[in-house]
């Protein structure tokens, strides 16, 4: 994608709860095993939550999904482009 290009929106309906839970632990550095291990689920289902992350938000790696999610106000870094995302118990928290 050239740098003057808007990724994407979802072209397969929007990201669910858990999807987003995990944007945002990819957005902050974690390995898929290591958000595994933080939502006590198996790297497997990461893998495939990843997997349906990637294709919903029509981009092909974790770069490109993270410029997607910084674009479309998924995620804050640094206090900057901040949202609200649900935390595990499905409740809307500030990031």
């Amino acid at each position: 994608m050239a740098s003057n290009e808007t990724p994407s929106t979802p072209v397969n309906g929007s990201l669910s709860d858990r999807e987003l839970q995990i944007v945002e632990l990819v957005t902050a550095g974690l390995t898929n095993q290591e958000i595994s291990e933080k939502l006590e689920i198996s790297k497997r289902t990461v893998d495939n939550h990843i997997s349906n992350i990637l294709t919903k938000t029509a981009t092909g790696n974790r770069v490109a999904l993270v410029r997607w999610a910084l674009q479309w106000g998924k995620v804050c870094l640094n206090d900057v482009n901040c949202c609200s995302l649900p935390n595990l118990d499905g409740e809307a928290v500030s990031s």
